[in-house]
């Protein structure tokens, strides 16, 4: 088996409800400077060995990211 991870985040200029959400909540416990916090999602996924980086991206834009709102990043090709 080989292991894959998989970083999916919201495309430059989409709204993060969530990470607003988070900012908000560090400034209010006294973390000052934060400007930005953008959140996302980590998976790590096992595949039979042999499959390739192809087959990987398959799955990912076929149901893992919505391409319209996300963009996705693989480590471990």
């Amino acid at each position: 088996m080989a292991t894959f991870r998989v970083i999916i985040t919201l495309k430059p200029g989409i709204l993060d409800a969530q990470g607003q959400a988070i900012r908000r909540g560090l400034l209010a416990l006294g973390f000052e400077g934060i400007q930005e916090v953008r959140t996302g999602r980590y998976l790590e996924i096992d595949v039979p060995e042999g499959w390739g980086e192809e087959k990987i991206r398959a799955m990912c834009e076929g149901l893992l990211a919505h391409p319209l709102v996300e963009e996705y990043r693989l480590e471990g090709c």
